[in-house]
């Protein structure tokens, strides 16, 4: 049996089967959010002004949420996080086929392992846009997909190593006989409830079914999609919801689209979202007071990072070993591929302190370059105060992650450390 309060992890499970898409992911922290009295506010509305209370706001698969626990407010904590993960996006014409098999086009979208989705049920989720505007999500929560594996017979070569064709050889089929114009995207308006011709945008993905599990004789491991990085923003909007005595410290939670594709969109981390909501928040057009409080404040960019592989142990920096079930990571980067100097570092220990959780410390190897986060995009944007943190997995950017079990709650903790320390 498990020997830790598994709560947090199981709701984290919750989570990830209502969030298959970025867009999903903050209708259920929108819905999480308003149940614990946060309210929504539109980017066309106008904002409360110098009052407390708790508020979030959302763009195009991003939200920012907040607290106001006094009147005055001296500077921000920002946790921040992403809500997007590799996987395969359907192109705007999808039905395709070949040899008497309908396929779907599809594109891929980020750092995705292409093996990891061979032979593997999917289904599909995103939203379509209507003609007056209006979004609708939709998710077909059963076997839709299937990218098929060649059979070992006809490729005797596969244990030796095969690169897919990203074009022709990821095309998914769901079904018999020959495409027609418009068949996947009627299926999907009719999932929806909506009548196709009014649909005049989609951002539709393959979603992994699987289902969240843990692992183990002692099941102390947890294995799902999209631990990279619903970690990260279960964690953030679990400690939000807590940090109702914060003082003159704004709390803020964070999670943008787009990372694993650059942040370079209207509402990713390089865009002036984050900074345009903290301006609002203050309420003020003093470009004096607006600087004093940015220079008082500090956030924590949160995304998973790599434990050390056990079968791949020449791949890590021998002297930064961190494994699954020993706590949060601050991850290091000389060249600031994360944003974690010594001040930084100062701030990751005093939160981790003030949570009471174990941590560990990951850097790259100098010959194996790892990914970057939105640390030093959102830090370098705003002028903030910003240490990169995460939680250690393995198979990162597969259709299936692997995590300490009991590390999401310790995240959680870390991220309310930030908040109240």
């Amino acid at each position: 049996m498990p020997r830790f309060d598994r709560s947090h992890t199981d709701d984290l499970a919750a989570f990830i089967q209502a969030s298959p898409t970025p867009y999903h992911a903050c209708a259920e922290a929108g819905r999480r959010l308003e149940a614990a009295g946060f309210e929504r506010l539109a980017e066309t509305d106008e904002w409360p002004l110098g009052e407390t209370g708790a508020y979030y706001t959302v763009r195009d698969g991003s939200i920012i949420a907040w607290r106001v626990n006094s009147p005055e407010i001296e500077g921000f904590r920002i946790f921040g996080a992403h809500t997007d993960t590799p996987t395969f996006k359907v192109k705007p014409n999808p039905d395709t086929g070949s040899a008497g098999w309908k396929q779907i086009a599809v594109e891929v979208y980020g750092g995705v392992p292409h093996q990891t989705w061979l032979d593997r049920d999917l289904s599909v989720a995103g939203r379509l846009v209507m003609r007056d505007g209006a979004e609708v999500l939709v998710h077909v929560d059963r076997p839709l997909l299937r990218v098929p594996r060649l059979a070992i017979h006809l490729d005797r070569g596969v244990n030796e190593g095969q690169k897919l064709n990203a074009q022709s050889q990821l095309t998914p089929i769901w079904g018999l006989g020959q495409p027609y114009e418009g068949e996947f995207l009627d299926f999907i308006a009719a999932e929806a409830g909506v009548d196709a011709d009014d649909v005049f945008g989609h951002d539709l993905f393959t979603v992994a079914l699987d289902p969240p599990a843990y692992l183990g004789k002692d099941e102390e491991l947890f294995a799902a999609w999209r631990l990279d990085n619903l970690t990260s923003v279960h964690a953030g909007l679990a400690a939000l919801i807590a940090a109702e005595d914060t003082g003159e410290q704004v709390p803020v939670l964070a999670a943008f689209n787009y990372e694993e594709i650059g942040s370079m969109t209207y509402s990713a981390a390089q865009s002036p979202f984050l900074e345009s909501a903290l301006r609002r928040i203050l309420a003020t057009d003093d470009f004096e007071s607006y600087a004093q409080r940015i220079a008082a404040s500090a956030m924590m960019s949160s995304d998973t990072g790599n434990a050390i592989h056990p079968n791949y142990p020449e791949r890590h920096e021998p002297g930064h070993r961190p494994v699954p079930g020993e706590g949060p990571m601050i991850k290091v980067s000389a060249n600031q591929r994360y944003a974690s100097g010594a001040e930084e570092q100062a701030l990751f220990r005093r939160s981790a302190d003030a949570a009471g959780i174990p941590w560990q410390t990951y850097v790259n190897r100098n010959d194996i370059p790892g990914g970057t986060t939105i640390g030093p995009i959102s830090g370098t944007q705003l002028g903030i105060l910003t240490v990169d943190v995460g939680l250690p997995i393995l198979s990162m950017h597969s259709a299936r992650e692997l995590c300490g079990a009991e590390d999401p709650g310790r995240l959680a903790d870390l991220a309310l450390g930030l908040f109240t320390h």
